[in-house]
């Protein structure tokens, strides 16, 4: 059974940090595409970051650009995503997903492209 899993998550004020990490299990993703995706209260889910398979090309939304990296570890088959000057507004649920192989570069930023998700991890950015 393939699972990812979300860790990392939690309350920080503004300004702070958090890494957020996801850990993949029953199947190797070293060379799939890897994403985060959050969704806040009342809003639907949106992308935030993507990572190719070697970690050579990153992708980002234009709300976090410069503020968020994501990155990849391959032998542990995991996926981070380091949040630094955080907003308010980066308060949601965060979920990282994979794909179970790359379907090109338009694909990377769009939720349906992706085929395992976690169960997401809560951020809270207060004020």
């Amino acid at each position: 059974q393939v699972q990812l899993e979300e860790s990392g998550g939690g309350l920080v004020q503004a300004g702070g940090s958090l890494r957020l990490s996801c850990a993949a299990s029953g199947r190797t993703f070293s060379t799939s595409p890897r994403g985060w995706f959050r969704q806040a209260p009342g809003k639907e889910r949106e992308f935030v970051a993507a990572i190719n398979w070697s970690g050579s090309s990153t992708y980002y939304a234009d709300s976090v650009k410069g503020r968020v990296t994501i990155s990849r570890d391959n032998v542990k088959n995991t996926a981070y995503l380091q949040m630094n000057m955080l907003k308010p507004e980066d308060t949601a649920v965060y979920f990282c997903a994979a794909q179970s192989r790359y379907s090109g570069s338009d694909s990377m930023t769009r939720d349906y492209a992706y085929d395992y998700w976690g169960q997401g991890t809560q951020v809270t950015v207060s004020s």
